[in-house]
This record gives C-alpha cells, structure tokens and sequence, in this order.
C-alpha cells in the first residue's frame, strides 16, 4: 500500500469515526507504528487531521477528501471509464467538464487523443470547465481551446463555484458535459454534497445537448445532499463492471444508455 493510499484510507476511517489510534491504524493498514506515525505528522502537517495523544482526531478540511487522495480509490476503474468518455467525443465538439478525479482523467484522455492532437494549432476542441486543474492541464494544449468560468475555488474539488460560474455557463452552448457526481440514483439522478458544485453543474447539464454521467460502481445507488439533474437529463451513463445489475436495469428502463467497461 503506497503513502497517497495509506493516507487516503487514514481519511476515510476519521471521516466515518472522527479519531483512531494510533495501535488502531497500523492494524487497519498492516504497517509499523512508526510508518502511522509519520502518517499522521505529514497530514497534519497538511492540516486534514490534528495529532493527539496516542494518535489522531478529525480536522475540519476532512469532511470532503481533497482531490489528490480521492484519485487513489477505484483508480483502475476510473481509468477505464475516462477512456470510455473520451471515446465518444468527436473532433470539432464543445465539451463542458466539470471537476473530480474521474473528469480530470477524461480530459487527460481527451488531451491526448492523436486524431485532436495531428490538426497542430488548429483548434479541434473546445473545453468548457468550471475546474482549475483541468483547465491548467489543457492550456498547453494548442489544438484545445480551453475556456474557464469564474468563480470561487473549492480547495477540495478545485472547482469554481457561486454566481460567477453560474453565470457563464448559463450564456454558453455545449454539445456534450461530461460530469463527474458524488452519486447517481436510478429516482434521485445525479447529486453531489455541495450544493455551490451542484448549482455549476445543473447549469452546465442545462446548456448541454448530451449529458454523460462518469461514475464508478460505487456512486450507483446513492443518494446525496443536491441534486445536479434528475435521471432523465442523462443520456449516457459510464461506470465499471461491477455496477449491479438490477440499477443498471432502471437506468435502461428510463432511456439511459448505461456502458459497463
């Protein structure tokens, strides 16, 4: 188990608990003591968990994972799923992407895709996104036109939030949004936690003649605290192979195409 996910696990067990020890945590992680030590003095270093006595209690910027550890779960998964939603993008389309680890690799994916990438600086896409990592990864791209809304950024989607965003969004066309949700259920559709995410991301699904949903098995069957779109704004949805299969069945029943990789 590497350092991002032994951290990433750490986060999780707070998040759910809210302290563990540190006898506790090496048993969970099947490491040393010193190894949990150290752990622990990085995150907090990192300000997402706070040392005690013995070991750790939950710190307040670890409601919601940021990005970078979120990216070490179902990672092989999220991979696959990336490359599915690429893969269906045409050259010439305007694509809106919102943010998460899924999304990032989607236009990753997308960035090096060697039919965009052969038209030189001649403009082959053009990216819409509310995420400033994505936004970052794509500006050197010379055949991406990259366009990013305003904002305020959350440090743990790296997402920009709030009127600003809402605002351009709602101005634009898309063909395609490509979105990246905390859970998408089979009567509630796609959600998220934050409802400032959430608001971006219904504008962006709003302006969009196609929706794709990028989920991993995980976020199928969940609810969360608001709602992006309901189901019937989707049009695609991706996920990995071991999406049940009665949800994929109700999925398919209200005129979503469902693609397992």
């Amino acid at each position: 188990m590497g350092s991002h996910e032994r951290w990433t696990r750490l986060l999780e067990v707070l998040g759910d608990k809210g302290r563990i020890e540190v006898g506790e945590a090496a048993e969970l992680l099947g490491v040393s003591t010193a190894t949990v030590r150290r752990d622990m003095e990085e995150l907090a270093r990192q300000q997402l968990l706070t040392r005690t006595r013995g070991g750790a209690v939950l710190s307040g910027v670890a409601y919601d994972l940021p990005l970078r550890y979120k990216a070490a779960r179902q990672a092989d998964e999220k991979h696959r799923i990336a490359r599915a939603a690429a893969a269906l993008i045409p050259p010439g389309a305007v694509v809106g992407v919102n943010g998460g680890t899924t999304t990032s690799d989607v236009a990753r994916e997308l960035a090096i895709r060697a039919d965009l990438a052969d038209r030189g600086a001649a403009t082959a896409l053009t990216i819409v996104t509310n995420a400033i990592n994505i936004a970052n990864e794509l500006a050197v791209r010379p055949y991406v036109k990259t366009v990013v809304t305003g904002g305020v950024a959350r440090p743990n989607s790296y997402e920009l939030t709030g009127p600003l965003a809402t605002m351009v969004l709602q101005a634009i066309s898309l063909d395609y949004a490509i979105l990246g949700v905390n859970a998408v259920d089979p009567r509630f559709g796609a959600a998220t936690h934050d409802e400032g995410e959430a608001s971006a991301n219904r504008a962006m699904a709003e302006r969009a003649e196609k929706v794709i949903v990028v989920a991993d098995a995980t976020k199928l069957g969940r609810r969360a605290f608001a709602q992006v779109c309901d189901v019937a704004e989707i049009s695609v949805l991706i996920t990995d192979r071991e999406a049940p299969e009665e949800i994929v069945e109700r999925f398919t029943a209200q005129g979503v195409e469902v693609q397992r990789v």
